[in-house]
């Protein structure tokens, strides 16, 4: 009796313990077919879901971000990321949706800028300026990739090589980025590049948030917070003059949470110029490692995304040049400011900018930047 009684304590605790190991089982890692490119290159689609249901799906098309589901307030679950179902779409014309940008993201001056007393001109593909890597950038191209359950965390690793001479940049380039997702509900996005020559570097992430659900609306009554005293003020092509304008008494002023809406229809210059928001804060920081760039709230569904980075700078866009004609995720057109964007980064032009913080990558050296999008949950308005 003895032998059996122990024998039912064993059992019950191998089930018991069992039972606990499912609960804490944290992730959930898939892969499958995203179809093929227009040169017939194959395409995957990763998915990492944690325990609460968060769920990142990450393409190695463009290392883009295809979806990002949570749960509101209420435990129901959307898709917050402007994009597409399928692989197709985003070889389409498309304002860079869920990409990793590159090799500098934002803008660079008439597409030129001097390196080591030479020169170099790269690819015009916004006027007379160069944005987001040029015609073929990080964006439009096929990156490695590989999803794994690492310790139970879901994790996404990209890697591209960019040759030397692409787009015009100098130096052949080696690229990772990864993507992880944890039980805190926190995506993080690592950045490792070196290069065998001098260059210039500025990579971000440029995915469309809207938090009340991707196609439900505009973003305009939903909050925002920036961590930043201070922005860079642009001429009429959308590049900084060199000042760094504090924000004070200014429709910039985002230092509390306000409705992204409330001063995008004041008669500002800078508004009028980015037909919106359009800009980059200069955060406030001190010292390296992450910082609070930026909090922003669906009060309707208690939705709230915080930004960290270790970067000096974010780009706050509002949507402004969708207008209704890309046809996205369910068929829904992506009307003007149905989104915004927070693009951790160093300062739009800085190779041009000897007083902005350096983005010169040099042979021997790593670049190395980290940022987190936490998700969380506040009491949703009745």
């Amino acid at each position: 009796m003895h032998l059996k009684i122990c024998a039912l304590v064993v059992f019950v605790a191998m089930f018991a313990g069992c039972k606990k190991a499912e609960q804490e089982r944290t992730s959930s890692v898939t892969t499958q077919d995203f179809g093929k490119t227009e040169k017939g290159e194959a395409l995957s689609l990763y998915t990492l879901k944690n325990r609460n249901g968060v769920e990142l799906s990450v393409t190695n098309y463009g290392a883009r971000v295809v979806a990002l589901k949570t749960p509101d307030a209420h435990g129901n679950v959307a898709d917050i990321t402007l994009g597409f179902e399928t692989a197709k779409g985003y070889e389409g014309a498309n304002p860079y949706f869920g990409a990793i940008v590159g090799r500098y993201g934002n803008r660079i001056a008439k597409g030129k800028f001097k390196l080591d007393g030479k020169e170099y001109t790269l690819a015009k593909n916004n006027g007379e300026n160069s944005l987001h890597g040029g015609l073929v950038g990080f964006d439009r191209v096929v990156w490695s990739g590989r999803a794994e359950d690492v310790g139970g965390v879901g994790k996404v690793t990209l890697t591209y090589t960019s040759k030397d001479g692409e787009e015009g940049y100098p130096g052949t380039l080696n690229v990772t980025v990864t993507y992880t997702l944890n039980n805190n509900d926190e995506i993080q996005i690592d950045y490792l590049a070196t290069t065998d020559k001098a260059t210039v570097l500025n990579l971000t992430n440029h995915t469309y948030f809207n938090l009340a659900g991707e196609g439900k609306g505009d973003i305009l009554n939903q909050l925002m917070q920036v961590n930043a005293d201070k922005f860079t003020p642009v001429d009429a092509g959308l590049i900084p003059t060199g000042e760094l304008k504090d924000v004070t008494g200014t429709p910039f002023d985002f230092r509390k949470p306000t409705a992204i809406g409330a001063r995008i229809n004041d008669k500002d210059e800078q508004l009028m110029l980015g037909k919106g928001y359009d800009h980059n804060y200069v955060l406030n920081r001190t010292g390296s490692g992450l910082v609070q760039a930026a909090r922003a709230e669906d009060a309707a569904s208690g939705r709230v995304l915080e930004v960290w980075t270790t970067e000096p700078g974010v780009q706050f866009y509002t949507g402004n040049f969708l207008d209704g004609t890309v046809a996205g995720k369910n068929g829904v057109h992506y009307a003007q400011r149905s989104a915004f964007c927070l693009e951790t980064q160093h300062y739009p032009d800085s190779p041009n900018h000897p007083d902005f913080p350096s983005t010169v990558l040099k042979p021997g050296e790593e670049y190395k930047t980290t940022t987190v999008w936490k998700l969380r949950t506040v009491q949703a308005a009745k």
